[in-house]
């Protein structure tokens, strides 16, 4: 499909998917499952997990950035809570102590801290919604580029390299009422390439930013946006999807 990596996000996963990741040289990002609320007992669970993750998995060349938050789960209150912002910064920096050779995306998505990599989140339908908003780097980093700043109160951006680590979310439509993708469902395969080709073309014209992360590859659960089935069926043309990313 065109993709050098992948985003297996929230999971610490088993040390063979690691394994050929390394054999098949495929660039993924080590990420923690999130806490639901923010207190002693996730503060104390986080970290010892996080230590032991980083310490096991280490050794996977193929893990090129650690993940401990997401989309300020487990931190509900990160935008202006000092004490939360001093957790994800304690994280990150736990990751340096126990690792100098990797990136760290402390929160990803929005709301961020301290952090090597500004990872946006941007579910975005169509180019002439993401697009506009992508035209003043500067305005767009003091804002949001959804329902949630990118910045926590009083952080500024430092220049790290920019990437938008989850957009996309395309699903089939489905008799499945408890079945969602973002933004509506599509009736057929040239629908999806449509959308999918409007928003991949519009952030790849982005000229500052450095990377892009689709949502998802395969159905998982409820959410049925999966370039893929739950069962690695492709729903589309694999060289389409290809052609369009690369």
């Amino acid at each position: 499909m065109g993709f050098n990596g992948a985003r297996k996000h929230q999971k610490i996963e088993d040390p063979r998917y690691y394994y050929w990741a390394d054999r098949l040289g495929l660039l993924v990002w080590g990420e923690m499952p999130s806490a639901y609320n923010f207190n002693t007992q996730e503060i104390e669970n986080v970290t010892l997990e996080w230590m032991s993750f980083i310490e096991r998995d280490y050794n996977h060349p193929s893990i090129v950035v650690w993940v401990p938050l997401n989309e300020s789960w487990g931190v509900r209150n990160i935008f202006t809570d000092r004490n939360q912002q001093s957790f994800a910064r304690a994280l990150y920096f736990i990751a340096k102590a126990m690792d100098s050779t990797r990136l760290v995306s402390t929160n990803d998505g929005w709301e961020l801290v301290e952090t090597d990599i500004c990872g946006i989140h941007d579910y975005s339908p169509w180019a002439e919604n993401l697009a506009p908003k992508y035209l003043d780097k500067e305005k767009l980093l003091e804002s949001s580029t959804g329902r949630r700043m990118l910045y926590c109160e009083g952080i500024k951006y430092e220049g790290q390299p920019i990437l938008i680590t989850e957009y996309g979310g395309i699903a089939f439509e489905t008799e499945d009422e408890e079945s969602w993708g973002y933004h509506g469902a599509v009736k057929d395969e040239k629908a999806f390439l449509k959308r999918y080709a409007s928003v991949t073309e519009a952030i790849k014209n982005i000229p500052y930013v450095r990377g892009f992360c689709y949502t998802q590859l395969t159905d998982v659960m409820q959410e049925v946006n999966g370039l893929m089935t739950a069962d690695r069926k492709m729903k589309v043309d694999i060289e389409k999807i290809r052609k369009i990313n690369v």
